[in-house]
């Protein structure tokens, strides 16, 4: 029986300009795991007042 999907030839391998310079993408992937950090925690407790708000209506019905 064939594969559903066939496997795909690889093309040629290029130099990217990110990869070339490790110490930029480096210092740009710390800085965006930094912001990540709070906006994940700000989001997440948001969602949970919400939570609780509805709750909260909820009861009160």
């Amino acid at each position: 029986m064939d594969p559903v999907k066939a496997a795909r030839r690889a093309g040629p391998l290029a130099v990217c300009s990110v990869s070339a310079t490790p110490a930029d993408s480096t210092s740009s992937l710390h800085q965006e795991l930094t912001v990540a950090d709070p906006a994940f925690v700000v989001t997440t407790v948001a969602v949970f007042a919400l939570v609780a708000l509805i709750a909260r209506g909820v009861t009160k019905l």
